[in-house]
Order: C-alpha cells, then sequence, then structure tokens
C-alpha cells in the first residue's frame, strides 16, 4: 500500500476510535467539533447542516448510556483525496437491546485539518412487507 493510502486508512481508523470513544465516553457536545462548520448529517433520514446543529442533535439525544461495537469499517481514499469510512456495529442504549446499526463518514482536509464533512447514520431495523 502506498505510504499515502496507509496514512489515509490510519487516518480513518483513528477518527472511528476517537468519535466513538467521546460519543460513548464523554459530553457528546464535544463531537461537533470533529465535524467542518458546513458538514451534513442525516440520521435516520433528518438533515442536519453545520457544526451547531449537529452537536445538539447528538447532544439531544434522549438515553442515558450508549455503547457502540464497532464489528467492521471500511476506509477508501477518494479521487479527491478525501476519506470515505463505513462503519457496521451494534449499539446498546441504556438497558434496551443492542441493535444493528450502520454509519457512513467523509473527511475532508480543510483549512489545515481533517473535519468530517458529511455523516449518514442508520439503524439496521426494516419494516420489510410481507
Amino acid at each position: 500500500m502506498a505510504s499515502k493510502e496507509k496514512m489515509l486508512q490510519e487516518l480513518g481508523q483513528g477518527f472511528v476510535q476517537e468519535y466513538y470513544n467521546q460519543f460513548d465516553n464523554t459530553n457528546r457536545m464535544a463531537l461537533g467539533n470533529l465535524y467542518s462548520a458546513d458538514a451534513h448529517l442525516t440520521w435516520e433520514g433528518t438533515v442536519f447542516q453545520g457544526r451547531e446543529a449537529i452537536g445538539a442533535k447528538l447532544v439531544g439525544m434522549p438515553f442515558s448510556r450508549i455503547k457502540h461495537i464497532i464489528t467492521a469499517q471500511d476506509v477508501q481514499p477518494t479521487v479527491d483525496d478525501c476519506v470515505l469510512i463505513m462503519v457496521f456495529g451494534q449499539l446498546q442504549i441504556d438497558d434496551e437491546r443492542p441493535m444493528v446499526f450502520h454509519q457512513v463518514f467523509m473527511l475532508k482536509f480543510q483549512n489545515g485539518f481533517w473535519a468530517c464533512s458529511n455523516d449518514v447514520f442508520r439503524l439496521g431495523i426494516h419494516n420489510i412487507p410481507t
């Protein structure tokens, strides 16, 4: 693997580790700092734009405890030197049963640092008509 690709792979893996560590163990408002000023988050189909709106969404979730268990993650460099990350795993909220989730992040180098410009989150729950 070329050194640039290896660096981007390590960047993506480090971002995932930091994101879920902060989400599970600290004040989630600090997660807003991982996003660019004009970032987009789509959470279960609802769009939030901008660091402040994203931070407010993440802080305002109605649970006391959460734990993410990462099953797999894929990291790819994009043609425009961004980093695309796909995360698969389970999350447990309070004392509920674990639920499957999928999350996609796009990291972009802006203003001298890497930030998340796009984030899409979905629970792995489907109501399939019979």
